[in-house]
């Protein structure tokens, strides 16, 4: 419903269905369900997360341990982005019209557990699968040389991950939707944000401890040494956690299977319209988007080109630049990297924490300011943090040796003064995650409907930046030195004119008609 405010602004009351009937028809009514099987039914959720969060905090630091280079290792993150636009809404169009008698969206939930599974073991043992494939018998401890097999087999399973995350995540927060009933979409969003923020906190918890070898010691071989045991172990858990999380959804998540009773649109002539589907239906809906969503789609663009340098460095920041290692150095140079990057696992911990908390806010914050000044004041948090990574980095280092890892020595305040800057991001992340999905929903409302396309618009707008900075970041990096910091300068420099532009641009929204609306991970 929209309701025209005395001052200008658009007054919204949005209303979100269940699951729909997508693309074929009516859904029979879901069975009803106690908000406690509802909880349960969520699980999943924090299964995947946990995963994800160790994929984002340890693997970008490891394989540069097999041999791939800093700046070609944001070439490896390509993989999100494609995924995000190919496989989530095919994934979406398909669940939609599923009519397996397990229901609609559990079938590609299992399918995508499985392959997580998979994915996550032959990232774990890719430097074992390495060796047996050739690379060399040294042991691990003496060979600091490149492996190039194992680095291939990692890659694969990397980007296996990635897609088979994407085939999880848009089914399972559909299944919610589906069975909210009663409780409403909004309660079913809570749920499964909460699980997620489980699963960060517990992922993070995992990647940030180095006893994963000692105990499980059957883990160390000749090719893995501790810092892969570690991952290896961190990765075998989060198997075992996402299977029991699988369980307990497929259990109490009580589908209605699908039966498809309406007719297929026709044309004129008599002949069946084949409607867009998938990718194609969002690009083409580009003609079709609601005032004000243009600029939107601009400010997210220059969001996320802020954010997604920190996201994919962060913990080989910390090894680098705070904790001076080098994944291909002395000994002594390796094994402060690897402290490093559990100092940055720890950081996102405490990331994860506050982002739970600041969630809470979000809605109250854009009732009593406005959804565009939140907005905008969150860029301009994440450009003073991103130019304080570079102050700190300098700070850290006392002195230059050609590169910024290269310095003689780190101070112990520095190192806690990071801890405080990645538990202060945890406020704008909140933000990021929530207010662009919100204003974009009420914008759909204002025009009457399209919510679904217009969040698939938006995410268009998140996978172009996440494109630029893995194509652009590794070789931006190498231009100045090797290291992280010009990346995240480059990323204060996009923050600041995402608040510039979001101030002039960004439409206004009505306070009191805000309703927050979370996406809570990646």
């Amino acid at each position: 419903m929209v309701r025209g405010g005395g001052n200008g602004e658009v007054e919204l009351s949005v209303g979100v269905g269940g699951g729909g009937g997508g693309a074929g028809g009516p859904v029979e009514p879901p069975v009803p369900i106690s908000l406690g099987r509802l909880i349960l039914a969520g699980m999943v959720a924090g299964g995947v997360q946990y995963g994800w969060a160790l994929q984002l905090s340890l693997l970008t630091p490891y394989v540069q341990t097999l041999g791939l280079s800093h700046a070609l290792t944001s070439f490896m993150w390509l993989c999100g982005p494609i995924a995000g636009l190919v496989v989530q809404p095919c994934v979406g169009l398909y669940s939609d019209k599923c009519t397996s008698r397990w229901g609609r969206r559990r079938p590609f939930i299992m399918t995508g557990c499985v392959l997580i599974c998979v994915a996550v073991v032959v990232v774990g043992f890719s430097a074992d699968i390495g060796a047996a494939l050739g690379d060399s018998k040294e042991e691990c401890s003496l060979y600091h040389g490149p492996r190039w097999h194992a680095a291939i087999v990692y890659v694969l399973g990397f980007w296996l991950l990635d897609f088979s995350n994407n085939t999880v995540q848009g089914p399972a927060r559909a299944l919610m939707a589906d069975l909210s009933g009663k409780y409403g979409p909004s309660a079913a969003n809570s749920i499964f944000c909460s699980w997620m923020a489980l699963g960060n906190i517990l992922g993070y918890s995992s990647g940030s401890t180095d006893k994963w070898h000692k105990w499980f010691p059957f883990l160390r071989t000749r090719a893995c040494c501790e810092a892969c045991a570690n991952l290896k172990g961190a990765f075998l858990v989060a198997v075992l956690f996402l299977c029991f999380c699988l369980v307990i959804t497929l259990i109490f998540a009580k589908e209605v299977p699908y039966k498809r009773i309406a007719p297929l649109p026709t044309k004129a002539n008599g002949q069946v319209e084949v409607e867009p589907s998938g990718p194609l239906a969002v690009f083409q809906g580009f003609r079709n988007l609601p005032s004000g969503m243009p600029s939107v789609l601009l400010v997210t663009g220059l969001t996320w080109l802020s954010w997604f340098p920190f996201i994919l460095y962060d913990t080989d920041w910390m090894g680098r630049e705070i904790y001076h290692g080098d994944p291909k150095g002395t000994p002594a140079e390796a094994s402060a990297f690897q402290d490093g990057v559990r100092a940055g696992a720890f950081g996102l911990l405490l990331n994860s924490i506050i982002l739970g908390f600041s969630s809470f806010l979000i809605e109250p914050m854009c009732k009593r300011l406005g959804p565009r000044v939140v907005w905008v004041s969150s860029n301009l948090l994440v450009c003073i943090a991103m130019a304080a990574t570079a102050i700190i980095s300098w700070w850290s280092t006392k002195e230059f040796h050609e590169y910024v890892q290269h310095a003689i020595t780190a101070s112990k305040d520095i190192k806690i003064v990071c801890m405080v800057l990645f538990a202060f991001l945890g406020v704008p992340l909140a933000i990021l995650y929530s207010v662009p999905f919100a204003v974009t929903a009420q914008l759909a409302a204002n025009k009457g409907g399209g919510q679904g396309l217009c969040t698939g618009v938006l995410n268009i707008s998140i996978v172009i930046p996440q494109v630029i900075i893995a194509l652009g970041a590794g070789p931006w990096d190498q231009l100045f030195g090797k290291g992280n910091i010009p990346a995240f300068a480059a990323a204060s420099a996009f923050a600041l004119i995402g608040g510039i532009v979001g101030i002039f641009l960004l439409p206004k929204i009505s306070r009191h008609s805000f309703r927050a609306v979370s996406t809570g991970g990646h």
